[in-house]
């Protein structure tokens, strides 16, 4: 008797492990692989403002809409690590300025809300960056060669805390005649914050603390070759070194990086042997598994510029490819390094470049979105 429910239970098992259910497990189709990056835009009409793009290359789907239109030239758009709360700005001049926008953000339909909107402090806001803990945003002032930040309340309100006006000009009569503050960006660590300024040819580096009144502090400033114009840096994989892209000399800076001083190591060219005519270095980023470094240069050039890294610490160029459109002012890659997505302002589109995990090469490929005047992607987490 007590065998019974022994042998009950050995079937019951054998039922559970049959060969039907294994090949229905087998047979489950995997959830197709995606991506998705929220799109800044210059515009041109009312309708027109902060855009999404979802890829899905199993799906061969690319697709751009507008999220949140009637925002007047949301040139750069970031969000937060869950991706519910979104800030931009309106790149725009005159009274009262720019402005800084906060929103809240659907993840399921991908709906903005605004919460917040203030003034940016200066004329032509064209930069963004989040502190770490998301409890502030500071942001550059192209034209107004400045930079303000504001305090981040739990709900997305925003609240103005400092402005710091730059002073000073460089050797450029027409693009230098006055400080134009292109990037703030918070190092790895999120205690200082460095700003590239393409009027004064300089980098400078704040101090950061977020217990006091005004949070920023100069910390040190450190010029670049006069005429090279710092636009947007990155940091290498460990924090050690800051790769600078130079906008009027077409190039790459390598900096050592330790304890906020900053020291020149090396200046690549993006531009091939025998190059003549217009260029305008852009965007620069380092590949999801820190092997290489991608610049964008717009101009006569169009192209992407591809970097890798010696043993020695070296960098060098592994490939100069056309970026597949008109002026790339801007690029991002997917979370898993599988695919580069270069937009162009001049060209209305975002193009797809398969990317070589191993040598980091670019590859094009037929995905193409029309959209008008992208000049930033921000990824959205997988």
């Amino acid at each position: 008797m007590k065998s019974i429910p022994v042998l009950t239970l050995a079937l019951i098992l054998a039922a559970c492990n049959s060969p039907k259910q294994e090949n229905q497990l087998a047979n489950t189709p995997p959830t197709p692989t995606s991506y998705e990056f929220l799109v800044g835009t210059y515009t041109d009409s009312p309708i027109q403002g902060i855009n999404h793009l979802y890829f899905s290359p199993e799906e061969n789907i690319l697709t751009v809409e507008t999220i949140a239109g009637g925002i007047a030239n949301p040139s750069f758009v970031i969000a937060s690590k869950d991706g519910k709360r979104v800030f931009a700005l309106e790149e725009e001049s005159g009274t009262p300025g720019g402005q800084i926008l906060s929103f809240a953000r659907d993840t399921m339909d991908n709906s903005l809300r605004l919460i917040d909107q203030k003034e940016s402090g200066g004329d032509h806001p064209c930069h963004i960056s989040i502190s770490p803990n998301e409890d502030f945003v500071i942001l550059g002032n192209y034209t107004g060669g400045s930079l303000s930040v504001f305090k981040v309340s739990p709900e997305g309100s925003l609240t103005h805390v400092q402005t710091i006006q730059h002073t000073g000009k460089s050797v450029n009569r027409d693009r230098q005649e006055a400080p134009h503050v292109h990037s703030t960006t918070f190092d790895p660590e999120g205690k200082r914050v460095l700003v590239a300024d393409l009027g004064t040819d300089k980098l400078y580096v704040y101090d950061f603390d977020a217990t006091r009144t005004e949070p920023l502090s100069l910390s040190g400033e450190f010029p670049v070759t006069p005429g090279d114009g710092p636009r947007h840096l990155t940091f290498s994989a460990d924090g050690s070194e800051v790769l600078v892209v130079q906008e009027m000399a077409a190039a790459m800076d390598v900096f050592s990086y330790q304890n906020g001083e900053l020291e020149l190591k090396q200046e690549i060219s993006l531009l091939e042997e025998g190059f003549t005519g217009n260029v305008g270095a852009a965007e620069i980023r380092l590949s999801p598994d820190g092997k290489q470094v991608y610049v964008s240069n717009r101009g006569d050039a169009n192209t992407i510029s591809v970097f890798g890294r010696r043993p020695s610490g070296e960098y060098v160029l592994v490939q100069n490819i056309p970026s597949g459109g008109l002026m790339p002012r801007n690029f991002n890659l997917s979370s898993d390094g599988k695919y580069l997505f270069a937009a162009h302002q001049a060209s209305n589109d975002i193009v797809v470049f398969e990317r070589d995990q191993f040598t980091g090469k670019l590859t094009p490929t037929p995905w193409k979105a029309e959209v008008n005047k992208p000049v930033y992607l921000f990824r959205l987490e997988d």
